[in-house]
């Protein structure tokens, strides 16, 4: 479970996310989309711990990320738009060390597993700064997924890679769902987000703009129920939308 209740982050006098409220339950897979500067990598880096709230509670499996920071990072994963592995380790050093970090045995039957299923293995003992992006970043979610997160946080975690494995990664993150994992992913491919996606969170300008399903979304902005997200998503932050007197196409979780 992650639960973000009035969450607020601000850079100076730029207010990056504004009371910001919503919750991903256990088995769910909840597509956090919005314009550029809308306050998605905030929103994750602040449930991963990294940045410290202004205002507002955050917590993973009910451990409150601020106050009780390292039990909340052990039920957690978090993977950021760009990887960087280490230069000097090879990539299964790095699941080791991952294993080490978070505290788990070092389970090599699982590491090779993780590393057929991301299609590493033929580069399990080259090092990690040799890697192309998209290996990189296959990497990165394989070091995520080893300790069997309850939370996965997943900043654009299809850069980089070809369609065949877009599609595997797709099937990799379903399963983490399946098996109990609460999963926010941030991606600015709403055709991605649309199939993948139980629930929609549209943020722009550091507000929540729209929360629920697709039909709850499209109801709420009156869109024709064959629309895709890609025109819910232009239809909810139209400019014209965004005027006070506006009404608000925020859909209630069901």
């Amino acid at each position: 479970m992650i639960e973000v209740a009035g969450f607020s982050k601000s850079y100076g006098d730029t207010a990056a996310v504004t009371d910001l409220s919503f919750e991903v339950r256990p088995g769910e897979i909840v597509g956090l989309v919005g314009p550029n500067g809308a306050g998605k990598t905030s929103t994750l880096r602040a449930i991963a711990g990294i940045l410290k709230p202004e205002a507002g509670t955050l917590r993973v499996a009910g451990h409150d990320v601020v106050r009780d920071a390292v039990a909340a990072k052990r039920e957690l994963a978090y993977v950021p738009d760009t990887p960087h592995p280490f230069d000097l380790l090879t990539v299964t050093e790095h699941l080791r060390f991952a294993a080490l970090a978070y505290r788990v045995e070092v389970d090599e039957a699982r590491i090779e597993a993780l590393l057929r299923e991301m299609e590493l293995f033929e580069k399990r003992d080259d090092l990690g700064s040799t890697l192309s992006r998209g290996m990189q970043q296959k990497l990165a979610i394989a070091c995520a997924f080893l300790h069997a997160p309850k939370a996965v946080l997943l900043d654009e975690p299809l850069t980089g890679l070809d369609p065949r494995a877009i599609r595997d990664m797709r099937a990799s993150i379903v399963a983490r769902a399946r098996a109990g994992a609460a999963v926010l992913l941030s991606s600015h491919l709403l055709e991605l987000v649309e199939r993948l996606c139980d629930r929609v969170l549209i943020l722009h300008r550091g507000r929540r703009l729209a929360f629920g399903t697709l039909e709850e979304i499209r109801a709420a902005v009156a869109a024709e129920g064959s629309a895709s997200l890609e025109e819910v998503f232009l239809a909810v932050t139209d400019p014209a939308r965004q005027a006070p007197d506006a009404p608000s196409p925020d859909a209630k979780p069901s």
